[in-house]
């Protein structure tokens, strides 16, 4: 009797913690508050940045990507502003850095916490395939993903516990499950949450690219590319915490048009 009423008050947590977010819509298990992950972000990415010295402002790539990454801020503010949700982006604390790595990769924690590696610029190519990249993790920050992430990470390793009590128990664990929801380690478990998310973020993402004044098709010549770059490498897609690319090109272009209503190409000079 006693472990029933333990599992049911259990069940009923996780009942109500279960959110509808306002942008993608969909209802998800958020244990910790947005104030406590904004909290746990800034700590941990000031402890990243320690550790993985980002280039200086005066670097070509940095002011690259602080411009861009400046134009989709702006962009996610309005598009907040004109659904009259900007209060879910107080406290935000915008900032973009690069750090010398050859992984692929980029990311964004809470609050507007921006890290892109060296390794994914060879890839992008142009302002515009990095501005897709740079808005599917903005994304992915703001659709609380990385939050719903660690949620079921705690609910699993930590039975649902408290984030100031997991951090004062098991204060490794949460790191390590921070880490994990946010892109910065290795990804682990959780494969359906993960290509849901995936494909949530690239759909914002063009959006946020689209208003920053970047043609969103460049998402597609990115992809192509990240493709021919795994050389048949990945494992299927059933087995992977991301579409397979092909699939991920095919629903981008099946988006494209609505991620087009965003988008004003600029003026050609003089003209």
């Amino acid at each position: 009797m006693k472990k029933i009423i333990i599992t049911a008050s259990v069940l009923g947590a996780i009942l109500i913690a279960c959110q509808k977010n306002a942008i993608t819509g969909r209802r998800s298990l958020n244990l910790v508050t947005e104030s406590e992950m904004m909290t746990m972000s800034y700590s941990e990415y000031d402890k990243f940045l320690a550790t993985n010295k980002p280039l200086p402002d005066t670097d070509k790539r940095v002011v690259m990507v602080r411009s861009i990454g400046i134009k989709i801020q702006k962009a996610v503010e309005k598009y907040y502003a004109d659904k009259g949700l900007s209060s879910q982006l107080d406290g935000f604390q915008w900032a973009f850095n690069v750090v010398e790595d050859p992984a692929v990769n980029a990311w964004c924690m809470p609050g507007g916490k921006v890290v892109v590696y060296t390794g994914i610029l060879p890839v992008t190519q142009d302002e515009a395939s990095l501005a897709v990249v740079m808005g599917h993790e903005i994304a992915h920050a703001i659709a609380r993903h990385g939050s719903e992430r660690m949620s079921n990470g705690m609910l699993v390793q930590l039975g649902g516990a408290a984030l100031g009590a997991a951090t004062q128990t098991k204060p490794a664990l949460t790191q390590a499950l921070f880490q994990q929801s946010f892109g910065i380690g290795s990804q682990l478990g959780m494969l359906k949450f993960s290509r849901n998310h995936e494909t949530e973020a690239d759909k914002m993402g063009l959006i946020f690219a689209a208003m920053g004044g970047y043609d969103p098709n460049a998402a597609v010549s990115f992809w192509e590319r990240m493709a021919a770059a795994s050389g048949g490498g990945k494992p299927m897609e059933l087995l992977s915490t991301h579409p397979s690319d092909a699939t991920r090109i095919a629903d981008l272009k099946a988006f494209m048009p609505e991620a087009l209503k965003y988008y004003t190409a600029p003026t050609p000079a003089g003209k």
